[in-house]
Formats: C-alpha cells, sequence, structure tokens
C-alpha cells in the first residue's frame, strides 16, 4: 500500500505531497525532511529502494525533480518504481500539450503539474 507520495527539487523542497494515511501536520514536515535528506544524499549509482523505519522509500529523480512514494513492506518496489515513471509520462504529455497551446516555445517543458490538483498539498 501507498502510505504517501512526494514531489521534491533538488535543494529539498517539497512541492506536492499527497498521504494515504493520517500524519499530523508537524509529523509530516519532520517525516518529510528526513526522507528527502536520505534520498538526496544518495549517489544515482545507489538503488532507488530504501528500507526507513516501518516501511520503504522508492524514488526516482527526473533532472531537478525527485519523485518519492513511501510504500508498506509488502508493496512490490519494481511496480511502484514503474509507476513512477508512468506517473512522469503522463506528467510530460500533459503539460507538454498546455505549455505548447500557451504559446512557449517548442521544446520547452516543465513536467510540473499543476497545484490545482485536488488533494494535493502545494508549498
Amino acid at each position: 500500500m501507498i502510505k504517501f507520495f512526494l514531489m521534491v527539487n533538488k535543494q529539498g523542497q517539497t512541492r506536492l505531497s499527497r498521504y494515504y494515511e493520517h500524519v499530523e501536520i508537524h509529523k509530516r514536515t519532520m517525516l518529510e525532511a528526513e526522507v528527502i535528506k536520505n534520498c538526496l544524499s544518495r549517489s544515482k549509482e545507489q538503488c532507488s529502494f530504501i528500507e526507513y523505519k516501518d516501511f520503504k522509500l522508492v524514488y526516482r529523480q527526473y533532472a531537478a525533480l525527485f519523485i518519492v512514494v513511501g510504500i508498506n513492506e509488502t508493496e512490490n518496489e519494481m511496480a511502484v518504481y514503474e509507476l513512477i515513471h508512468n506517473f512522469v509520462e503522463v506528467l510530460d504529455r500533459y503539460f507538454s500539450r498546455v505549455i505548447s497551446s500557451n504559446g512557449a516555445r517548442s521544446g520547452e517543458s516543465t513536467n510540473v503539474p499543476s497545484h490545482s490538483e485536488q488533494g494535493w498539498t502545494k508549498y
């Protein structure tokens, strides 16, 4: 089961977060800081799966954006790793069309979702 989903930039700032279990706000802040520190401190050669406290972290880096998913012990890490990639591909296709229709130069893309998505927390 997925516990949370985070989108974080290279500076360690959370851009989007979604929790699927209740976590108090002050605990979210501490959890995100620890999770981000663990993921950003790893080299590209290291595995993208981390055992952390009572759950696992699965993350992928796309340019300056890290996507981190917290899962329980029984979840398949490779399936979540592929889910992250599919999610990014959908965002890229969706927002590339939006950007090009708004007059952006050809080839520009941000790969950043809209903050108006219901259920997401904007920072």
